[in-house]
């Protein structure tokens, strides 16, 4: 996958319901988010470097918390901080 893809998510839509700074720094470094209204966390995504950007994107698509897509990036999901 190149690095201007975007992976597939549940729906189109991105309802962040944790964002957490993990290390204390003053900066989201871990989102999970819910793209397709139920509810239930389906994108999840760390900033591992604390420059500010996801490095990793993980996606459960079936939500049964085993991530079906793992990327480097944001997979065409930038949280909006």
């Amino acid at each position: 996958m190149g690095e201007n893809e975007t992976v597939e998510t549940r729906g189109d839509d991105r309802v962040d319901l944790i964002v957490a700074d993990t290390n204390n720094d003053g900066k989201p470094d871990l989102w999970a988010s819910d793209t397709d209204g139920d509810g239930k966390a389906d994108l999840f995504q760390f900033d591992t470097d604390g420059d500010g950007k996801v490095d990793v994107t993980m996606v459960d698509i079936d939500e049964d918390g085993t991530p079906e897509t793992v990327v480097d990036g944001d997979g065409g999901h930038a949280p909006t901080f």
